[in-house]
């Protein structure tokens, strides 16, 4: 798939304020600095699409942009280590909760995982949230330009032990990502452009 447009449509914190548009998403959303609005300026093609900042937790609302004119990338806030009052983390749960379990037109959600750091249990727990709520999600590693190819798959195979111990059958699938080499957008972009086949073929609501 190749991005030819992608525009700013929403940002709010209340899923019922979501676009009305019965278009597929796409959630992406992980633990503070992860690099997520780099790699969403990556996978568009614009440099200052998702607003990227050298301070953690910068995204505090629901993002809506509209890609090609017939799919939304939803960017979430992050969780975890944000440095944000109390209140307003358990404000940001709340909207990203009522987000994964009421948006109907949500197809996947995109996790986004730190592929220098080995096994974080936050990251694990999100997961386990999301399998157990049934939220169809994958695993983007981001920052493989930082570590070697041997680490990575190091802490790749640390993952799938922990979330095996946590009861998964599979590890879901998964990709590896670098938004300074633009490395898996390929891969990523080629997902979603085979899902949105799948969806709208066999949905009529979409």
């Amino acid at each position: 798939m190749k991005i030819n447009t992608a525009e700013f449509v929403i940002s709010n914190s209340d899923v019922a304020k979501c676009p009305k548009d019965f278009l597929p998403e796409y959630a992406f959303i992980g633990r503070s600095n992860v690099g997520k609005s780099s790699l969403i300026n990556m996978l568009t093609n614009h440099k200052k699409l998702a607003k990227t900042s050298g301070r953690p937790g910068k995204t505090q609302l629901i993002n809506h942009f509209l890609i090609n004119n017939n799919w939304f990338l939803v960017d979430l806030p992050g969780y975890g280590y944000a440095k944000v009052s109390k209140k307003t983390k358990s404000i940001f749960q709340e909207f990203i909760t009522d987000y994964f379990e009421t948006r109907e037109q949500l197809v996947c959600a995109f996790v986004l995982i730190d592929i220098r750091h080995e096994a974080q249990t936050i990251d694990i727990e999100f997961m386990s949230y999301m399998g157990e709520s049934e939220i169809p999600f994958c695993i983007v590693f981001t920052k493989a330009d930082k570590i070697s190819k041997v680490k990575i798959d190091s802490h790749i195979a640390a993952y799938k032990k922990k979330m095996f111990a946590n009861n998964w059958a599979e590890m879901p699938q998964y990709f590896v990502t670098s938004a300074t080499e633009s490395t898996g957008k390929e891969e990523l972009l080629s997902y979603i452009d085979e899902v949105n086949q799948e969806v709208f073929k066999n949905n009529s609501q979409f």
